[in-house]
């Protein structure tokens, strides 16, 4: 329902529950816990994801949900909730996500939910069966989310907008959204930094941030900078042991299409038989293919990536660049922090300022 005063429009919700941080920090922490030990249906959905979207095997949900669980431990939400601030006055927020890996909106939802507003969520085609279940669950444990939690095919009586999609697509967002309070995200990229002293230990480690949900996430590392004379054989060594990434269909189709490409235009390039690392100055590689640049020095490195910081989702090192971007260690890239937010836009200060 809608009402006017002083031409202004505003909602009235009859009986929305008012919701406290306390109740909020149970009912995330209790999904936590479900998502240690979930049921046999929540299994069945995870072990069907992958006949709607073929990059969603159950390892790689798994590992996402392992991820989700992590971050929601007590003592994290409760350091997350210090800075918080849970309306009695809720705003309805649509919500576009992105599915380019399983799960990858779950974050903004939970900032809409624990600040105390509604979540209007329009959900990628490519992941449209577990965030459900998951909502499900959580309104389980605090009924008085299914409140706050609205699926829409089409978005509409929105107070404010988070959206996220491609740069061609963040266009569109703005043409729309433009008028309301809005988070619009376009492409970034993940990056590493190294100095020539990391262990096998870490390098193998750095496997993951880019190999983890094929290298498809903003968190993956699509590009590396090498110290000059860097040994090639001194990063794929270690990485050998996600050699089994190849077996997968569509990235091997991705491996070989790219490949082929280098191989017919004659430009150099490395290849261990699953990745290709091409010395490039771009950031976004495609998929199965690693870009990497020399650098001379840390602080001619710092120069060219503080311009480039609006591009950088996070930097994986060891080395203290001192840079805005979040700076990881290395197999940690796909694992953030509650406070941890995409593209260096604070999610909860947006939200609590409506």
């Amino acid at each position: 329902m809608h009402c006017k005063y002083n031409n202004k429009s505003f909602k009235i919700i009859p009986n929305m529950p008012i919701l406290t941080a306390e109740k909020l920090i149970i009912a995330f922490h209790k999904l936590s816990i479900f998502l240690n030990q979930p049921d046999d249906e929540f299994n069945r959905v995870v072990d069907s994801s992958l006949n709607s979207n073929a990059w969603f095997q159950p390892e790689e949900v798994k590992r996402s949900l392992a991820s989700l669980q992590e971050m929601l431990q007590r003592d994290a939400l409760e350091k997350w909730f210090e800075q918080i601030k849970v309306t009695e006055s809720p705003k309805t927020i649509g919500m576009i996500l992105a599915g380019n890996i399983p799960m990858v909106g779950f974050h903004d939802i939970l900032c809409v939910l624990a600040t105390g507003n509604t979540a209007m969520i329009k959900l990628s085609s490519s992941d449209n069966k577990l965030l459900p279940v998951i909502l499900k669950q959580l309104i389980s444990f605090e009924p008085a989310l299914a409140e706050r939690i609205i699926f829409a095919e089409r978005l509409k009586d929105f107070d404010a907008i988070i959206a996220t999609g491609s740069n061609n697509s963040s266009r569109y967002f703005d043409y729309y959204f433009g008028k309301v309070p809005n988070i619009i995200r376009k492409n970034r990229n993940s990056i590493a930094v190294l100095d020539g002293k990391e262990s096998t230990k870490e390098i193998a480690l750095l496997g993951h941030d880019i190999f983890d949900y094929f290298g498809l996430g903003c968190r993956n590392v699509s590009k590396i900078y090498l110290p000059e004379g860097y040994e090639i054989k001194n990063l794929f060594e270690p990485l050998e042991v996600f050699q089994p990434i190849i077996n997968h269909f569509k990235y091997n189709n991705n491996y070989d299409y790219n490949k082929s490409i280098y191989l017919v235009n004659g430009e150099p390039h490395f290849d261990n038989g699953f990745v290709l690392l091409k010395e490039d100055k771009g950031l976004s590689s495609p998929l199965a293919v690693l870009y990497f640049e020399y650098y001379k020095n840390p602080e001619e490195l710092k120069a060219t990536l503080t311009e480039m910081e609006d591009q950088i989702q996070c930097v994986v090192s060891h080395t203290d660049l001192k840079l805005e971007n979040d700076v990881v260690s290395f197999g940690q890239s796909q694992h953030p922090e509650l406070w941890d937010y995409a593209d260096n836009v604070n999610t909860i200060s947006f939200l609590n300022n409506l």
